[in-house]
């Protein structure tokens, strides 16, 4: 019985979860109000405080949960969260391991995009998810300069400007592909992008 009401708490706050991000994304951050996510996900305001004290506290949840989950990105004390495999990739510097991640990568691009597109409006208007959305991006550029660091390329001072580089070029262009009339299939833009990173990682 306590197994059952654990999966329907589970399923409720995924519900929650799906039904915010729907809304976010098709009505706008701001423009949406806990009633309604209440209403789209089949329960009632009161349900929706007992798993999020607040809006900003579901958005919170999307990027700590949903898109670290989909980015493969674990706890870590010194940063926050790291993907291993990232830093992994960076550190062994071949073309044929930045390319396969990048490829990893851009199969999870449907799923994070609107998060990250909603995490932004959010982050105009929520000081607290500002500061979380832009310790996100630090912990993601962290790894690169993690990776550079492992291999002993380049000096200390640069290895982070190059995470900077290299996730500046990775988010323009996984919030961009598909909008953006670039005149490259997915591969021909994926080649491109892993030659870039080579470039600047190597």
């Amino acid at each position: 019985m306590a197994n059952l009401r654990q999966a329907q708490k589970q399923m409720t706050r995924r519900l929650l979860l799906e039904s915010g991000l729907e809304l976010f994304t098709t009505k706008g951050y701001a423009a949406t109000k806990v009633d309604e996510i209440a209403t789209a996900a089949g329960t009632t305001r009161v349900t929706f405080y007992a798993y999020f004290p607040s809006r900003t506290d579901l958005m919170k949840a999307l990027i700590d949960e949903r898109l670290n989950e989909a980015l493969q990105r674990v706890r870590s004390p010194e940063h926050g969260s790291t993907a291993q495999d990232l830093v992994a990739t960076v550190a062994g510097g071949t073309a044929e391991g930045i390319g396969a991640w990048l490829r990893r990568t851009a199969d999870s691009w449907p799923e994070i995009r609107p998060i990250i597109r909603v995490g932004r409006d959010a982050a105009a208007i929520d000081p607290e998810l500002r500061d979380l959305v832009e310790r996100w991006m630090e912990e993601a550029i962290s790894d690169i300069e993690d990776g550079l660091t492992q291999a002993g390329r380049f000096e200390p001072h640069q290895r982070r400007f190059k995470g900077v580089l290299a996730m500046a070029e990775l988010d323009y262009v996984a919030q961009h592909w598909g909008a953006a009339d670039w005149k490259l299939t997915r591969e021909q833009l994926l080649d491109e992008l892993s030659a870039s990173w080579v470039r600047l990682l190597t």
